[in-house]
């Protein structure tokens, strides 16, 4: 596969900018040394993969603010803990007293609702379309369960009006996209077709081994190299054209698109979902609206830069000095699907 590459790759007419965009991608593909291994006309960058990396200040800021009040009880994944708000972390928070617990689903979280009944439950509901459905069944549950002390605090994006956005700008320099598998999965690979028809541009859905990487990167730099725009599926193990109809009918009933802000990047039109009126009772943020004062950026983090594919973690100042996964500056050092947390690991030493 990789000397099929790079015969290919032979064929290009100079050199061509690629783009991942899923963090469980980035991670793969530096911990099998793809990188390393690509013919010298062929470059990857990172995207905004990371739903950890993409949530913005006041969002955790929100989350530590609810934490605050000793009547809530938040549940939330464990890689949200460490992701710096404008002034604090939920780490810092939960060491204060706050109750944070960590959950490994949603429907955990409904499960320490109905145990406590005299509290409120507050989901951080972050994430990509992937987990966006999850969600929204815990939602269906505790409705049906009749579960009154149930909320999620709601943060979903949705993947391709992010990549729309990044095409639009005038920084982003990129011929092709390696898509994402686990969204395609719940949308669809027709979902990405916007990409051909719009853009004259070629992305290819891959899974998560590194051979079916390899695969759709031969199969996106052939399209490139005979100028055809179009959008490809090398995930059709799990991924249909249509997507899963069922997850997307949980998803719909919950939620419905909204704008949605994007840390580095900003507010993106109908990006992101938010609880349709029929489920305001669970929106803790319609239940008890709370205010945050407005964040303030840290001049010298170039996390947003890093999640637009503009630069690499190593050009950013504080890579590997101030900023490093036991002193995360920003939230790409926090997850383990982070872009900077990857090069951390797996690329500094060939950096430095």
């Amino acid at each position: 596969m990789i000397n099929k590459l790079k015969r290919i790759a032979a064929a290009l007419d100079g050199k061509i900018r690629l783009m991942e965009v899923c963090g469980t991608h980035t991670v793969t593909i530096f911990r099998a040394g793809i990188r390393q291994i690509l013919p010298s006309n062929v470059e990857l960058v990172s995207g905004p993969g990371c739903p950890v990396c993409v949530t913005d200040d006041q969002y955790i800021d929100r989350a530590i603010a609810y934490a605050g009040n000793r009547h809530n009880i938040i549940a939330t994944f464990g890689d949200m803990l460490k992701v710096p708000g404008s002034r604090s972390s939920l780490a810092a928070a939960q060491a204060e007293g706050a109750d944070v617990r960590i959950i490994y689903s949603p429907l955990d979280a409904v499960e320490i609702a109905r145990d406590n009944p005299d509290r409120r439950v507050i989901f951080l509901a972050v994430g990509f379309e992937t987990t966006a459905p999850t969600a929204a069944a815990a939602v269906l549950c505790a409705r049906d369960r009749h579960i009154n002390n149930f909320y999620a605090l709601s943060a979903h994006k949705l993947v391709p009006p992010v990549m729309r956005a990044l095409l639009d700008s005038d920084d982003i320099n990129v011929d092709g996209f390696l898509l994402p598998g686990h969204v395609a999965v719940v949308i669809g690979a027709d979902a990405f077709n916007f990409l051909a028809t719009d853009y004259n541009m070629s992305g290819v859905v891959a899974g998560f081994e590194p051979e079916e990487i390899l695969r759709a990167l031969v199969r996106l730099i052939r399209s490139i190299v005979e100028h055809r725009a179009e959008i490809g599926n090398e995930y059709e193990s799990v991924v249909r054209a249509e997507g899963n109809r069922a997850a997307q009918s949980i998803l719909n009933r919950v939620y419905e698109p909204a704008d949605a802000d994007w840390r580095g990047i900003g507010s993106i039109p109908n990006s992101g979902l938010k609880m349709r009126d029929e489920f305001a009772a669970f929106d803790i943020e319609r239940v008890d609206p709370i205010e945050v004062e407005p964040s303030s950026t840290k001049t010298a983090c170039r996390c947003g830069e890093v999640l637009r594919g503009v630069i690499n973690p190593t050009e950013c100042p504080l890579f590997a000095r101030a900023c490093n996964p036991l002193h995360p500056i920003g939230p790409c050092m926090v997850s383990v699907e982070g872009v900077c947390a990857a090069w951390f690991k797996y690329n500094r030493q060939q950096e430095f």
